[in-house]
């Protein structure tokens, strides 16, 4: 160490994490936010910063159009569809979960979040065109806008954002630092929390196609749905604070919140089950069935993920992520 220390200097001795300045993570150039750094506007590319407002300003269109039509589709009970006005309800969930994925995937600069959002726009534009594709000539006319806008928009959004994908990201090194430990446990926490909004987002969705397609739904059955829905926001924001408060007691507590959520998928795939065979229409009761095979996908890859993390508690990222920068 003596032979050393001549080419350092007389500098006074300092914490292994801060010998090198080029190592650190640099938080005076990132504002901490609840889920964790953002970097400032002012870092964006002119260009990113005019895809990021176009994007917003085109989902706040679309989510424009889809209030509009529910309205329409609601308040017209004369030609009221009540595939189509399902239909609608999802789609203006889905707009408003790809605001936040692109909002956090942009200026966090998480892969996670904008691959999330590249899923669910394209699952957007899926729903559009099956939807109109059943719709008759008069409801055509009327969804026309709204489909072409969705369909024009959605393919300008999936190739800005895959290129936008496969830019470098350094984001992770501007908050593990240097250390491969902690960048792949920052990778590992950004995919546990998009797991969990997508999950929040499958199942709302799930909840809303099971609700609407039963006009005759019972007391109890309404009941029971919108506990289910209660009960998925706040499974949510407890997986949220466990991953981003490193709390074990959490993770445990989110764990045992899932447990319920299943036995309310068998539910609802019972309740589709019965109502499979009372009609001769099965596009509700098909989609209710693969939107709860995704939800049970999405909880297997968020539990990979999280009991990967949980590992990985305590071990400094958290204090990187919410340091004040001083």
């Amino acid at each position: 160490m003596d032979e050393i220390s001549p080419l350092l200097g007389n500098q006074p001795r300092q914490d292994p994490d801060l010998l090198s300045p080029n190592l650190r993570p640099r938080h005076r150039d990132l504002i901490p936010t609840p889920c964790g750094p953002v970097k400032p506007w002012s870092e964006l590319t002119c260009m990113l910063k005019l895809y990021f407002c176009f994007t917003i300003v085109s989902l706040l269109a679309l989510l424009g159009l889809t209030v509009y039509s529910i309205c329409k589709e609601h308040m017209d009970t004369d030609v009221y569809d009540e595939d189509n006005f399902t239909v609608s309800l999802i789609q203006m969930v889905g707009i408003v979960f790809c605001i936040y994925y692109i909002s956090r995937g942009v200026l966090q600069e998480n892969r996670q979040e904008l691959v999330v959002f590249v899923l669910s726009v394209f699952v957007v534009m899926i729903r559009s065109v099956v939807n109109f594709s059943v719709q008759g000539r008069k409801a055509k006319q009327e969804l026309l806008v709204r489909f072409v806008c969705t369909m024009t928009l959605g393919v300008v959004h999936l190739f800005c954002t895959i290129v936008l994908i496969q830019r470098p990201n350094m984001m992770a090194f501007r908050v593990g630092g240097a250390l491969e430990r902690l960048q792949e446990q920052y990778f590992l926490l950004n995919l546990c929390f998009s797991m969990v909004t997508f999950d929040l987002q499958a199942q709302l969705c799930l909840c809303i196609m099971i609700t609407t397609s039963d006009t005759a739904m019972s007391t109890v059955n309404s009941i029971i749905l919108g506990v289910g829905v209660v009960w998925a926001c706040l499974t949510s924001a407890v997986g949220a604070a466990a991953v981003l408060k490193e709390a074990k007691v959490l993770v445990w507590i989110f764990t045992a919140q899932n447990l319920p959520q299943l036995a309310f998928f068998v539910y609802l795939m019972y309740r589709v089950v019965e109502k499979w065979f009372h009609d001769n229409t099965y596009t509700l009761e098909a989609a209710a069935v693969t939107g709860a095979l995704i939800s049970l996908v999405i909880k297997a890859v968020l539990f990979w993920g999280l009991f990967r993390l949980v590992h990985s508690f305590g071990q400094g990222l958290r204090e990187r992520m919410f340091a004040s920068g001083k």
